[in-house]
């Protein structure tokens, strides 16, 4: 098969991401920290980040379903994985097959794995104020788990990256369940929730932004760090006359004789056109403002005051997550799921 290069990349740093674990581990504290890999790692790729943080000393990892669970098998050795949206009626067989245990959510799963579970260890979700997933408190201590074998037994902060009253009633809700039902560990913190203190932590973290460079809470700030560049090749640099326009709707005039870099990116890409009007580009130190309209495969970054770049260079792009997600709107997650397959995905590894 012939190899096509890309003409996206998205080069990450092992590096950055395992520093940042390593913070986050130490911001635990006692508590064991472990790794949300689902949705492919946030992107980044699921396999790789396992890989990284399992030689750095991670033994938790979290998935949403069975199809990302199967995509990693075989596990490292040591390793624990558990999946976070439990087990349907149609899982039942990677779930008896598999190396990975199922975060049950609900009287129907928790029915299902006692019937044909074969008495394997769960997990189990117990819902505190989010209203997504999770058993009602009454159920889980109305007897509901009796019987089963919990390793770990969670719960899920939904208001850890503000200041709110929730953190402090799901935190006293989840002290009142670890003391009324039977676990081997118990789990309550994400990300935001690590930086809200050692309280928070019990024996297992489940951080996941912050792993890939996302800022969660001002108290990461100046601790966790840049993960993911994405990188654009240019396709052409053409000369704009002054009083032209540029691109869909001529949302930009050339205020002078200027040079436009299109770049082989666009929204089909996860490069969204809320970039329009605030993006930005560097190219060997020089700066290029994003011009007009992204569209669905092509960008125009203004080289006017870059000299040098041609055909076949790359851009990279502007994409620190805390302030790119300021400018743009879009939350940190959204910037990093939102990257598409036709980025070639790089780790550099440490030197």
């Amino acid at each position: 098969m012939i190899a096509i290069p890309s003409p996206l990349r998205l080069r990450l740093s092992s590096e950055a991401l395992v520093a940042n674990w390593r913070w986050l581990a130490k911001q635990s504290g006692s508590a064991a920290c472990g790794a949300a890999i689902k949705a492919d790692a946030y992107g980044l790729g699921a396999r790789e980040v396992m890989r990284h943080l399992a030689a750095a000393g991670c033994r938790d990892f979290f998935v949403a379903t069975w199809a990302e669970a199967a995509a990693l098998m075989p596990l490292p050795r040591g390793v624990s994985l558990s999946v976070l949206h439990g087990v349907g009626a149609s899982d039942m067989v990677a779930a008896r097959t598999l190396a990975a245990r199922p975060v049950l959510s609900s009287l129907v799963q928790i029915a299902r794995w006692r019937d044909a579970g074969e008495g394997r260890p769960c997990d189990v979700m117990i819902d505190t104020g989010m209203n997504r997933l999770g058993l009602h408190v009454e159920e889980a201590t109305g007897g509901a788990l009796d019987g089963l074998t919990v390793e770990t037994l969670l719960s899920h902060l939904a208001s850890a990256d503000e200041d709110s009253e929730q953190n402090a009633r799901q935190l006293a809700a989840f002290r009142d369940i670890r003391r009324a039902i039977p676990a081997r560990r118990y789990s309550l913190a994400n990300s935001a929730g690590i930086c809200l203190g050692a309280d928070y932590a019990f024996d297992l973290t489940r951080p996941g932004i912050a792993l890939y460079g996302g800022t969660p809470r001002s108290e990461a700030e100046g601790h966790i760090r840049q993960v993911a560049f994405p990188e654009a090749r240019v396709l052409q640099v053409r000369e704009v006359r002054h009083g032209e326009t540029v691109g869909y709707g001529a949302t930009w005039t050339a205020p002078r004789d200027s040079r436009i870099a299109i770049a082989n990116l666009g929204y089909a890409d996860g490069y969204l056109r809320c970039h329009s009007g605030s993006g930005r580009a560097t190219w060997e130190a020089g700066s290029l403002p994003l011009i007009g309209r992204v569209s669905m495969d092509l960008t125009a970054f203004d080289a006017s005051d870059v000299g040098g770049l041609e055909e076949g260079d790359w851009l990279a792009l502007g994409y620190d997550l805390p302030s790119t997600s300021a400018r743009s709107g879009l939350s940190q997650y959204e910037l990093l799921t939102g990257l598409g397959a036709r980025f070639e995905r790089r780790w550099a590894r440490p030197d």
